[in-house]
């Protein structure tokens, strides 16, 4: 049997980078520097608005930042990044490859779009006829070689502006092995679910309006989405429980526990974990133990018909602990149907516990007074 790796990627927020002496430009090395040499993630990536301006030497201080992080990194563009007309100093300056284009990563199939190189400027979200007919065939392919998917795009289908593509693209995601959308542009943490997808955005770290900088931790585990966001202050380790699925994000009646469940947590660190254990409903802590070549920690328990929410307590090699705590479904009753999908109609709300305050504190047209 192949080691169970569930996908396992870094969200660094919206970075509307300026100059290097500014406060978002020192955020990044920041987060840069707490990611770098952190084993069990497969990629960090990057949302779009990227340089505030889609100046050169905006995008400079981005490669420079990049440059020394060791984890992969895959960049898509925002609106910022097409302030000038072009994105040519986008691809010049960060040396990214032409977007769209699919990668696998952890038996996931990742397609990364470009929603604003066919617009003309600020918000002005389209996809274009030519990469409509690429994600159509990237998902069919996915479909045939029964791949999970994650999208990676600057923001919501709802956004877009090319005429019926808002619509098109959200039916294709519903349609599709589309497991999570991670967007940015909210610049506030926000999770919708629409009943078959997940559809997530990241606090912006160059202009923050709620909460501390930090950066998101997300995971597809065996298509059970996770995720959580990580202030920097926190610091390490961070426990993020992959399975079971939460109630929040349950998409599939499949992801109910049954009588007996698998429990499932992916701990990161920059030290050894010296201890993992779970305890259900604040009853004894029962150990977990992580198989050589896995990345999760793991537990099977019987799970008493009355349970409402397990936690997974970790210790490192230093002494310090972290923990998360899900909710599971029992039944399918908590999923969800979505009358407007594509959009934040199916946001869930605050989950402080995830670093969603449910603020909608930005810039974006959901967006609050900020």
């Amino acid at each position: 049997m192949a080691p169970l790796r569930p996908l396992v990627f870094a969200h660094i927020g919206d970075l509307h980078l300026t100059e290097a002496d500014a406060q978002n430009a020192r955020d990044l090395h920041a987060i840069v520097e707490t990611l770098d040499g952190v084993e069990g993630i497969d990629f960090a990536y990057l949302p779009g608005d990227n340089a505030e301006n889609g100046r050169p030497e905006q995008y400079a201080l981005v490669r420079a930042a990049l440059d020394r992080l060791r984890l992969p990194v895959h960049v898509v563009m925002g609106d910022h990044d097409m302030e000038s007309g072009s994105l040519a100093p986008f691809y010049a300056g960060l040396g990214v490859p032409r977007l769209p284009y699919a990668a696998d990563v952890s038996g996931v199939r990742c397609l990364f779009l470009d929603i604003c190189g066919s617009g003309s400027g600020g918000p002005d979200f389209r996809l274009g006829a030519d990469q409509i007919a690429w994600l159509r065939a990237a998902l069919s392919a996915a479909e045939a070689d029964g791949r999970d998917v994650a999208l990676f795009m600057h923001s919501y289908p709802a956004d877009l502006k090319g005429e019926g593509e808002a619509a098109l693209i959200s039916d294709l995601v519903a349609r599709s092995r589309v497991r999570l959308v991670e967007m940015g542009h909210t610049h506030y943490n926000e999770i919708a679910n629409e009943g078959r997808t997940i559809y997530a955005a990241a606090r912006s770290t160059g202009q923050i309006e709620e909460g501390p900088v930090g950066f998101a931790v997300a995971a597809i585990d065996a298509g059970i989405v996770s995720w959580r966001f990580h202030p920097l202050a926190a610091g390490w380790p961070l426990v993020l429980v992959t399975a079971p699925a939460d109630r929040r994000l349950v998409h599939d009646a499949a992801q109910a526990v049954g009588a007996e469940t698998e429990i499932r947590a992916l701990v990161l660190g920059d030290a050894p974990i010296a201890e993992c254990r779970c305890s259900i409903d604040g009853g004894p802590w029962l150990p977990m133990t992580r198989p050589d070549g896995e990345r999760c920690h793991r537990a099977r328990l019987a799970w008493p018909p009355d349970a409402r929410g397990i936690t997974v307590r970790a210790t490192d090699a230093r002494g310090r602990t972290a923990e998360d705590r899900v909710e599971p479904a029992r039944d399918a009753a908590c999923i969800r149907h979505s009358e407007a999908p594509g959009s934040d109609a199916d946001a869930i709300g605050a989950w402080p516990e995830r670093g969603l305050l449910g603020t909608q504190l930005g810039p974006n047209r959901n967006g609050r007074h900020w």
